[in-house]
């Protein structure tokens, strides 16, 4: 397989699966606040393919970036790192 070069890749978790072929995988990041030094949680949400709609609400996956696919959507599942649970 040919290097497409450095594609970033992304963790994060599936927050909607209701559209065809597309989830919505919102990303978890840490950033220290300047004056105060506390760490706290930024969200950023992604449209990402998916082409066997295989992926459910609460799955963690990979994500990849990829051309342009739709207006919104510039990122495909990469793989499914960890399945939801039923709870």
């Amino acid at each position: 397989m040919s290097e497409r070069g450095n594609r970033r890749t992304l963790v994060g978790t599936v927050v909607s699966n209701k559209m065809d072929k597309t989830v919505v995988v919102r990303v978890e990041r840490l950033v220290q606040d300047q004056r105060y030094k506390k760490y706290v949680r930024h969200y950023s949400r992604f449209m990402a393919h998916d082409e066997a709609n295989a992926c459910a609400e609460g799955d963690q996956v990979r994500i990849i970036e990829h051309r342009p696919l739709s207006k919104r959507k510039r990122w495909k599942v990469e793989e499914t790192l960890v399945k939801a649970t039923l709870a």
